[in-house]
């Protein structure tokens, strides 16, 4: 009986100490469409689908790239890392989980925040990543964005956060939700100086970011199939439940019913926040004056 390796009548005679695996990480599959692609290929088209579009999430190391000129930033806060105010334990101590993230990561915590040159527009961005404890707010978090805002204050460059979350980070519970409110007041004193704030919502954007600054901004947007909701799907259909609406919390459903601005294409990101902001940075043209002829009585 003939082995299924040996195909004698395609002329393959392959044997198995011979066979080679194919190396992980060559290869990316959509989840959405299935299409197969390489991952240099993928890379090149910012991590979003060849043929479908589908935008895979990325963290802070990737927008930094996409968004700064050369990729040439100046990082804030970077060395920032969290406490243990409640000496909280779970599965395990939460400062040992910190540590054991921070290696597997290699990020300080779940938002980093930089200012550089974007087209030559100067901007400070905060961008969270999800990788690091599912992008949970905590009070790092919350404090990185808080010196961020004031460093968009003190040099007068428009401010943009990326956010990409699950929520707020169980582990400090109230020191947590009080980020909501920190956030949220150093954004009221950017606008009360006139600088711009963009929100970006990334997917997923959920829970107590979204209940505060994700959707605090000037200019709201979103990418292309962002989960963008407070609680999740399954929550909330065991709460009232009632069968969603088709597309519920997805980026285009929330624009649909007023809660964005606009969404927009990874590769064409830079461009149109570049085109927004010389937008909103010209003065506004002053109205022509109109003549008016005094009324005269008829001689």
């Amino acid at each position: 009986m003939m082995p299924w390796f040996k195909r004698v009548e395609k002329g393959i005679h392959t044997p198995t100490e011979q066979k080679k695996e194919t190396p992980d990480g060559l290869w990316y599959k959509c989840p959405s469409c299935k299409a197969v692609t390489s991952m240099a290929e993928h890379r090149k088209n910012l991590s979003t689908c060849v043929k479908c579009n589908h935008h895979d999430r990325v963290g802070s190391k990737e927008y930094f790239a996409i968004l700064f000129d050369n990729n040439e930033f100046t990082e804030l806060d970077a060395n920032l890392t969290s406490g243990d105010p409640l000496d909280f334990v779970d599965s395990k101590p939460y400062p040992n989980r910190i540590v054991a993230t921070q290696k597997a990561t290699g990020l300080k915590d779940a938002v980093r925040t930089a200012y550089g040159k974007m087209n030559g527009q100067e901007i400070t961005i905060a961008c969270m990543d999800f990788n690091f404890i599912g992008g949970s707010m905590g009070s790092v978090v919350g404090e990185k964005i808080a010196r961020a805002i004031d460093h968009a204050r003190q040099t007068r460059t428009p401010f943009m956060m990326i956010s990409k979350s699950g929520g707020a980070r169980m582990m400090e519970a109230g020191f947590s939700l009080m980020q909501m409110a920190k956030t949220s007041a150093k954004l009221a004193q950017l606008s009360e100086e006139g600088l711009p704030y963009i929100s970006m919502l990334t997917d997923p954007t959920t829970g107590g970011v979204t209940a505060s600054y994700a959707m605090l901004g000037d200019f709201n947007i979103a990418e292309p199939g962002a989960l963008i909701g407070f609680a999740g799907p399954r929550v909330i259909k065991e709460t009232i439940g009632k069968d969603l609406p088709k597309g519920f919390q997805s980026a285009e459903f929330v624009l649909e019913h007023g809660f964005l601005d606009f969404i927009v294409d990874r590769k064409e990101l830079k461009q149109k926040l570049t085109d927004l902001l010389s937008m909103i940075s010209q003065p506004a043209a002053e109205p022509e004056k109109v003549k008016t002829k005094k009324a005269t009585k008829a001689s």
